[in-house]
């Protein structure tokens, strides 16, 4: 039976660190995944109103298709001057493209961002929105432990009615390979089915890992829409104002073009754990990574095991969306040090 990893977060993937920044009084933040150096990475994107950066860069026909850093940040589109911030600290380390000697480095640095500008935080900041800021501190934070909930990119989310915030997964597939997830999740859909406590992603769970609420009883599922007069009345049926973005990661050897399919099949786990999913209100981005460390077994066809990861990674996802929920519905964001 497979289990998750040592921490259950995406950093059991060696080589990844997370790091939040808050800003509690504008009721948002910033989170940075960094990698140890440049990952072969892709992005899927599924929703109808998307806001990011590098996107481009990181299509397979394209020239680099991989990543150093990616990000997550609230603020719609001032949040993506959170990586102008994570991208100009990794230059100044020394770490990017150089395309000829002396020139800067030239990190790549992917993002994407979800709309929490409605919440009751002071979004006044007139010519100086804090999102750069966000990004340099979100990455000198960076570390294996990181905390769940409503921190970081996640601090202003909503989960369709309820709380959204930050979720993390991962599941240890055997012979050395792991799979993990990072979720921001600030969707128009609900994470919970109609009775307000069984999460869409329960048949996914391990360990109890958000609650252990068990099979649902029968009820009436035939609603598309669940709540959406109530999503309506407050503001949240609005195109781009709403956003799953997640972030899917690997050991194994995968180019950018298996990056792509895994990120492609990652998507799924939004749809099994989020209800409405991919709706034009929506953003929902996910990017997918492979650190290289671990060389693919040739016994069977590299299309098989990135079916497999590309599966696990969707099961990884759905289950980050249900401990995002979990651990957002709590005053504060709990520390995840180690365990599940």
């Amino acid at each position: 039976m497979f289990r998750p990893g040592p921490k259950n977060l995406i950093t059991d993937v060696a080589g990844l660190s997370v790091g939040h920044a808050t800003d509690e009084r504008v009721r948002s933040g910033v989170t940075t995944l960094l990698c140890a150096a440049a990952w072969p990475a892709a992005v899927d994107v599924r929703g109808g109103g998307p806001g990011g950066r590098e996107t481009d860069a990181l299509s397979p026909e394209n020239l680099v298709g991989r990543a150093h850093a990616v990000v997550l940040a609230g603020g719609s589109v001032f949040g993506l001057a959170a990586a102008d911030g994570v991208a100009a600290a990794l230059s100044a380390k020394g770490i990017g493209l150089q395309l000829r000697p002396g020139s800067p480095h030239i990190p790549i640095v992917p993002s994407a961002v979800l709309h929490d500008l409605g919440n009751e935080g002071d979004k006044h900041w007139g010519l100086a929105p804090p999102y750069r800021d966000l990004g340099l501190r979100a990455l000198d934070a960076a570390a294996a432990d990181f905390a769940l909930g409503s921190v970081g990119a996640g601090r202003g989310a909503m989960a369709g009615l309820i709380k959204g915030g930050i979720g993390s997964a991962s599941l240890d597939l055997g012979d050395g390979l792991m799979v993990g997830a990072l979720v921001a999740l600030n969707s128009v859909g609900s994470a919970l089915m109609p009775d307000g406590k069984t999460y869409w992603a329960w048949a996914f769970e391990l360990d109890r890992e958000f609650g252990g609420g068990g099979p649902p009883p029968a009820m009436d599922l035939s609603d598309p829409a669940p709540d959406e007069s109530r999503l309506l009345a407050l503001g949240r049926l609005q195109a781009g104002a709403n956003t799953t973005l997640g972030v899917v990661a690997c050991n194994a050897d995968l180019s950018t073009v298996e990056c792509k399919r895994v990120a492609m099949m990652a998507q799924d786990g939004i749809a099994r754990a989020v209800r409405p999913a991919h709706t034009p209100y929506d953003g929902d981005t996910i990017y997918a990574l492979a650190s290289g460390a671990l060389r693919l077994n040739p016994k069977y066809q590299r299309a098989t095991h990135v079916g497999r990861i590309g599966s696990a990674a969707a099961d990884c996802l759905s289950r980050a969306i249900g401990r995002a929920v979990y651990f957002g519905a709590s005053t504060h964001a709990v520390l995840r040090s180690s365990g599940i």
